[in-house]
């Protein structure tokens, strides 16, 4: 038997080096020669974490000696993706990690890869949460981030004959090495039950029980100088087993509390177009605000004595609707617990309470039947009541919070919030004219703007290092903490070697992610075409639709003409439909089934391809968005809030083809006009197309090639073993067509064949896409955080200097 021995410390000639393999040893129990790829990859986790944690206490305890006000940040969703490479980064261990990990004999770009994505959101809402995390890091704001540490997170996505197929997302199969769980830190939420009056004062007497229980992950921002928590919960029962009922036979009864706190933690976004569905999914919002919200009062009063000293102390923003019932729970600990009368108390409560809208889809904005909530949170609901007789008793004329049976959220988020901001210009304006234009009317202070931002530091520095380098050997190394540095890129606009090197960098991204798509995809795609990208949640809206229409009619016109001089492209989809949304999962299908076609076909498979990967995440998007030409944001103008998407694509040198739609129209703006496609009707003239009678039939009737390819659909020319399976999809292109691609769609055709032709002129092709990275500095997430910082929050930072530049 061979004999263990500890390593020499003289063997060990680097720190890392050391650190992995004592955790591989005494954390893992593993040795070198035996250690798997989880191994390794957990033993290098590990090693990172360590160098955070100094950092992540000293910051905690300058908030507490300080004095500083918190920003607790409550999001349904935090998107933070795999975080070996952000660690590393952000607090400057790439280079070492890297040479540590080689040196033992490992790949470390494997390792990197191993790494499970946590699927903690859907998409936008969910990495914009993770993109404000960072940048409140690095910016020194004392934060929280609070939400709900899913079992199995948003479903993983397959195709199977091209329809999207949900299964189980695993993150926590294995071990989540960046977390710390906190046993010590738990909280008693209840549900359902009744309420009991006495005297003028209520109690509550829930039915049922859980425990949230809290899992710490450190958020250190760039260069490690200040670290802030995300805290995500997790429900335990308060009774673990019930022996009494397990020895009767009951073996049902038994578990019981013990399946509904697994169930609330389950699974992101359960479908709830059933009833229990609906249940669960306010439950699990009541869940994790309640939790929250008692958190943030616990460390309140650690420091303070008089809870009208709150909104002094803490800044709690609503990361939409999901968390509106933080209003009335605070309240409730107000009134209830702590003795306030209802009117102060609400008034207290809104000095603490920020909301953020993103969108003004009607279906979006939540609502709950009354019966229900009053079902499972009865105390809330009278709270609810009471809060909407104090906003009717000040404005008689204000949108009811309770109408016609439903509770409406975002009018209680509104009138429970201070202040309410969209999250783009345009966003905002509609917000005001549109689904909140009677309460900004009452309160015309509240809405503001904080146009949404993404961090540089993942969505160039770490997912593009080919461009990365260049930049920096450029203009230095201070852009990642200060994006505006980018604008001095456009000098070298007119450079032709400097234009040369910026497309070969994108040229490296392009050959990696054709080698990819090889292997995961089998689809030999060349690097030579354009890369045309679209990658969101797919929803009407969003018009993957109109996307693939225009696709067939491309493939039309080379068809026509197949000796024609064309720009090969290769169309790259990614998105999830929601569950129970049929239409968007039709979308999804008849995308595939194009593909399937065009693909094989002789005639025009070196022109053009699509590639639509399934399971679209965090990860995929870092490969994706490096290596596109083109970036597709052709929501029908009004509906989209504001899109990150559209800044990570701009951000790494792809141009938009889009409508002047959320925040495309400051990106236009700021990248300028003549690097920008732009087409499509403006929202004021969408909502005037609407206006008319047969609008869809018309514009359908008026475009031949509209025509052609939607008989090519209906007659199975893409489903011929199912001719009819698009007659549903078709029929509501001609008859309804809510979201106007009929009307759009030639413009859109029209624009994509002067992108083809752009895309020839090599050179000023690459001057338009080096003023996109150049011109995109402002959508930083550190200028969005300073803005509500200044404008919302009240709040400083805890690192002399850094909310002085300007928002």
């Amino acid at each position: 038997m061979a004999r263990v021995t500890r390593p020499d410390r003289q063997d060990r000639t680097d720190p890392m080096k050391e650190e992995i393999l004592a955790h591989l040893r005494y954390s893992l129990g593993k040795d070198a020669e035996h250690a798997a790829l989880y191994d390794w990859r957990m033993a290098l986790s590990l090693s990172l974490r360590d160098r955070m944690v100094d950092s992540w206490y000293q910051s905690t305890k300058a908030s507490y000696t300080g004095h500083k006000k918190r920003v607790y940040y409550l999001s349904m969703e935090f998107l933070i993706g795999r975080l070996i490479e952000d660690v590393a980064a952000n607090i400057g261990l790439t280079d070492e990690a890297r040479a540590a990990v080689t040196e033992l004999g490992q790949d470390y770009d494997i390792l990197v890869h191993d790494e499970p994505d946590a699927a903690l959101g859907n998409g936008g809402l969910g990495r914009l949460a993770a993109c404000f995390m960072d940048s409140l890091a690095t910016l020194g704001i004392p934060a929280m981030g609070y939400g709900i540490r899913y079992e199995h997170g948003l479903f993983e996505q397959d195709f199977v004959e091209g329809q999207q197929i949900e299964k189980p997302e695993t993150w926590l199969a294995q071990r989540h090495a960046w977390e710390f769980e906190r046993p010590e830190v738990s909280y008693k939420i209840g549900f359902g039950g009744h309420v009991q009056h006495h005297e003028g004062k209520a109690k509550w007497h829930p039915h049922e029980t859980v425990l949230a229980t809290a899992f710490d992950t450190p958020v250190v921002g760039w260069q490690g100088r200040w670290g802030n928590t995300l805290r995500l919960w997790s429900a335990r029962p308060q009774k673990e087993f019930d022996l009494a009922s397990f020895n009767r036979g009951d073996y049902l009864a038994a578990s019981r509390s013990e399946a509904l706190a697994r169930t609330i933690c389950r699974v992101l976004y359960p479908d709830d177009t059933t009833e229990s569905g609906k249940e669960l999914r306010l439950k699990q919002e009541y869940f994790f605000t309640a939790a929250s919200i008692h958190d943030l009062l616990r460390r309140f009063f650690i420091d303070h004595d008089d809870i009208r000293a709150l909104p002094d102390a803490a800044a709690i923003q609503l990361n939409d609707t999901h968390p509106a019932i933080a209003g009335p729970e605070l309240v409730r600990i107000l009134v209830d617990i702590h003795g306030l009368e209802m009117a102060e108390a609400i008034e207290l409560a809104r000095r603490c309470l920020g909301y953020t809208n993103h969108t003004l889809l009607p279906e979006a904005l939540e609502r709950w039947p009354e019966w229900l909530l009053g079902r499972v949170l009865p105390r809330h609901l009278e709270i609810i009541r009471s809060i909407e007789d104090s906003q009717q008793s000040h404005h008689p004329d204000s949108p009811r919070i309770l109408d016609h049976g439903n509770v409406n959220m975002g009018e209680l988020a509104f009138i429970m919030a201070h202040k309410v901001n969209g999250v783009s210009a345009l966003h905002t304006d509609l917000v005001k004219s549109t689904v909140f234009a009677d309460l900004h009317r009452i309160h015309p202070n509240r809405i503001v703007n904080q146009t949404n931002g993404i961090t540089p530091r993942r969505w160039l520095y770490e997912c593009n290092p080919a461009l990365s380098k260049l930049i920096t050997r450029e203009i230095g190394d201070a852009w990642p903490a200060d994006l505006d540095q980018l604008s001095r890129l456009r000098d070298r606009s007119g450079d032709h070697g400097f234009l040369q090197e910026f497309m070969a960098a994108k040229r490296v991204n392009k050959e990696r992610l054709s080698n990819w798509v090889q292997e995961h995809c089998g689809i030999a795609i060349d690097p030579d075409a354009m890369f045309d990208v679209q990658i969101k949640r797919i929803h009407e809206y969003k018009r993957q639709l109109m996307n693939i229409l225009e696709t067939i009619a491309f493939w039309n016109e080379i068809h026509a003409n197949p000796n024609g001089n064309w720009t090969p492209r290769v169309k790259i989809f990614g998105g999830k439909a929601a569950p129970g949304y049929h239409v968007a999962k039709q979308i999804i299908r008849l995308i595939n089934d194009v593909a399937g076609v065009l693909n094989n076909d002789p005639v025009t498979k070196d022109l053009l391809k699509i590639v639509y990967p399934p399971n679209y995440n965090v990860t995929m998007a870092e490969m994706l968005i490096p290596a596109a030409d083109l970036s597709e944001q052709i929501s029908t103008a009004g509906k989209e809030a504001s899109g990150t998407g559209n800044m990570k694509f701009a951000l790494n040198g792809a141009l938009t083809i889009g409508t002047l739609d959320g925040a495309n129209v400051e990106i236009r703006d700021h990248v300028g006009p003549e690097n920008f496609f732009l087409f499509g009707l403006t929202a004021a003239e969408v909502t005037e197309r609407r206006s008319h009678h047969g609008y869809a039939r018309a514009a359908i009737e008026q475009s031949p090639r509209m025509q052609k390819v939607l008989a090519q659909i209906a007659e199975g020319r893409f489903s011929p073993e199912e001719p009819s399976r698009y007659h549903d999809l078709v029929g509501n292109l001609w008859d309804h067509d809510h979201f106007l691609v009929s009307c759009d769609f030639d413009t859109y055709f029209d624009m994509q064949r002067r992108a083809d032709e752009a895309f020839t002129q090599t050179s000023s092709w690459a001057a338009m896409a080096l003023n996109n990275t150049a011109g995109v500095g402002w959508f930083s997430s550190d200028r969005t955080i300073r803005g509500y910082a200044r404008d919302i929050w009240n709040v400083g930072s805890a690192i002399d200097g850094e909310l002085e530049q300007s928002a």
